[in-house]
């Protein structure tokens, strides 16, 4: 707690919860973490925590809020690693799952697209079977790390992949200008077999 041992645990308690709170929004299992850090008593923590849950300073249902918001949108997480994050935090399983409720399956589905994209390597020959298959496994890695499930995390680089080699073969012959062939060989023809 404080140096002072005149000070008391209560207004100690309440300094050390305003403190954290201009830091950044905590839940009410961070804070009180944080005070049994700083040695003050349980029952005080609890009565200052309690009060400032009165006064709506400490919400565990706005925080899982901002908390899935903020992070689905700047780490791109699935709501798997999102829940265990809340899980981690204290907030109890029905505030969590109302909280992710606001991530549709094609929000998941996009951020995973988009990070796929940006974290293929450009110049990667996608033709290549071994340079495609590692390049898989590493993005679908990186994908099971941010919480998506292997299945969706495989198929969605497979469909990123895919799209990606048909872009390149598309512009191979396109030519300055863009003409037929920026669409592609047609099939049957000796480069779509090369593609293949």
């Amino acid at each position: 707690m404080a140096a002072d041992p005149e000070a008391n645990p209560e207004s100690v308690a309440r300094s050390i919860v305003l403190r954290q709170l201009t830091n950044s929004p905590k839940s009410r299992l961070q804070l009180a973490r944080k005070l049994a850090e700083r040695n003050v008593p349980e029952e005080v923590a609890e009565a200052v925590l309690d009060r400032f849950e009165e006064v709506r300073l400490i919400d565990d249902a706005d925080f899982a809020e901002m908390w899935v918001r903020s992070r689905s949108q700047s780490r791109k997480l699935a709501r798997g690693a999102l829940r265990r994050e809340l899980a981690d935090k204290g907030i109890d399983t029905e505030t969590a799952e109302q909280a992710l409720a606001q991530v549709s399956d094609d929000d998941e589905r996009n951020a995973a697209r988009d990070l796929v994209a940006r974290r293929l390597r450009a110049g990667t020959d996608l033709s290549d079977r071994a340079e495609r298959d590692k390049q898989t496994r590493r993005l679908a890695s990186m994908l099971a790390r941010k919480g998506y499930q292997p299945s969706t995390a495989f198929r969605i680089v497979g469909e990123v992949l895919d799209e990606t080699l048909a872009q390149e073969s598309g512009s191979y012959g396109a030519g300055e200008y863009g003409g037929p062939e920026a669409h592609g060989p047609e099939a049957g023809s000796p480069e779509a077999e090369d593609i293949g």
